[in-house]
């Protein structure tokens, strides 16, 4: 199959709550990104997403963290791709500019989804 990956600085004017931290949503919408791109990338066009499931939020995103998004097929149907995707946090801002690469990257959010291409013609 195929698998698609992203990096994102999550900046400080995204942070929603108390401690720099950012709503679960971003990593969804970063979903959505790299889904497009897997989409382009098998069938030359964006594709639509029809739904997401399993979404599970492991650990919190913060302001000042770089994401690693990825997106993996798992099941191709004749118009619908079902995806795997994970955010992990692999570098974590520690206040202002600072930041740490860190050894071990943190799974922060995980879903399935499934998308729906239009059909070939």
């Amino acid at each position: 199959m195929i698998t698609v990956t992203h990096r994102r600085y999550v900046p400080y004017s995204h942070a929603h709550y108390a401690g720099n931290l950012v709503d679960g949503a971003y990593s969804l919408g970063l979903f959505g990104d790299v889904a497009t791109e897997v989409c382009i990338q098998l069938d030359g066009d964006e594709g639509l997403f029809a739904s997401y499931d399993d979404v599970q939020f492991k650990a919190p995103v913060q302001a000042g963290d770089v994401l690693e998004i990825t997106a993996t097929v798992v099941k191709m149907g004749t118009r619908s791709r079902r995806i795997a995707f994970t955010s992990t946090v692999v570098c974590r801002g520690t206040g202002g500019s600072a930041a740490t690469v860190l050894a071990e990257p943190i799974v922060a959010v995980t879903a399935t989804g499934t998308v729906v291409v239009p059909a070939k013609g």
